[in-house]
């Protein structure tokens, strides 16, 4: 087949996948407008293999001297394709955007060890470090100084759980480029996830400022769909007002705590959407809502059991549904 995975053996694989490479249709694409080679050898190969593919035509495999792993190496994009080449931005403009690439794939897995290189030169090797290091190397000391560790987990059954570093409201920036996400490890821009955040941090910081954050949000893979944007970086949660209220309330937390401030006076009262995403006002604090919809202000993360009935019920109508 022209494009294949063997990521997936059947249909609860499909709405399991947690891996993050190629989808195979997207290397195919590559290949039809480059010079596409990969080398790659497992551990218990005597050798390693290696095919390559020129404008779609790919050739035999044949062996290859290769450590244990795989390389894959994509040159001359856009050479039998002369019309799309043209769009390119400049050589300045599409590094930096390779450079971005390569910054959230090495905040996505500090246990790798990155090395980038341009016209032959090393512009950026990251050994494997701690988060905490490595945030300092690519976010600045500032940055990672100002940095608070957070780790909540709601639900059961390791149903969500949040964890990263957020900066105190001592730093902002101007714009968002101290902004990461990452969802079961895929880096995304989900905007229910940065309305969360950016509620979490209303009380404490400036409405033209922006915080600087580096969170992992671990969920079971059944309760969101990475299927809906081409390159996979929009997500769509199935209960996204649990994960808009689990995320909002475990920001705040470690941001009070880190502030030395009570965790209610942080905290307040959370933003919370409708059953059809729409985003409802916030109730008065100290005040209890109305309409049943509302959680009331608990000062920090919501109790576990709270998120665990959210999800159940949500898993139930999943079912119900099929």
């Amino acid at each position: 087949a022209r494009h294949a995975t063997s990521k997936i053996a059947t249909l609860d694989d499909l709405e399991g996948v947690l891996t993050l490479g190629f989808r195979g249709e997207a290397l195919a694409s590559i290949a039809s407008v480059a010079r596409v080679s990969i080398v790659s050898r497992q551990a218990a190969s005597p050798h390693a293999l290696r095919i390559a593919a020129e404008g779609a035509a790919a050739g035999a495999p044949e062996p290859a001297a290769h450590a244990t792993g795989t390389t894959v190496e994509v040159a001359d994009l856009y050479f039998n394709t002369p019309a799309r080449r043209k769009f390119l931005k400049s050589e300045a403009t599409e590094f930096a955007h390779c450079q971005d690439m390569v910054e959230r794939a090495a905040l996505a897995r500090c246990d790798v060890a990155f090395s980038l290189k341009h016209n032959g030169r090393v512009v950026q090797h990251l050994p494997r470090a701690e988060l905490k290091r490595r945030i300092e190397t690519l976010l600045g000391a500032e940055c990672a100084a100002a940095m608070r560790a957070v780790d909540e987990a709601g639900g059961g059954e390791g149903a969500i759980r949040l964890r990263g570093h957020v900066a105190g409201p001592s730093f902002s920036r101007a714009s968002r480029d101290l902004q990461y996400v990452f969802v079961n490890g895929r880096f995304v821009r989900d905007k229910l996830l940065a309305h969360a955040l950016r509620e979490a941090y209303r009380d404490v910081m400036h409405g033209d400022r922006h915080p600087a954050y580096v969170l992992y949000l671990d969920i079971d893979p059944r309760a969101v769909d990475v299927n809906v944007h081409p390159s996979k970086i929009e997500v769509r949660f199935r209960d996204g007002r649990a994960v808009h209220q689990f995320v909002y309330h475990a920001v705040a937390k470690g941001l009070s705590a880190s502030a030395g401030n009570s965790a209610a006076g942080a905290a307040g009262a959370a933003p919370v959407l409708d059953d059809a995403g729409a985003l409802r006002p916030r109730p008065a604090l100290g005040l209890a809502a109305s309409g049943g919809n509302y959680q009331p202000s608990l000062g920090i993360a919501q109790p576990r059991a709270d998120y665990g009935a959210f999800f159940a019920a949500a898993r139930a109508g999943a079912q119900a549904a099929g």
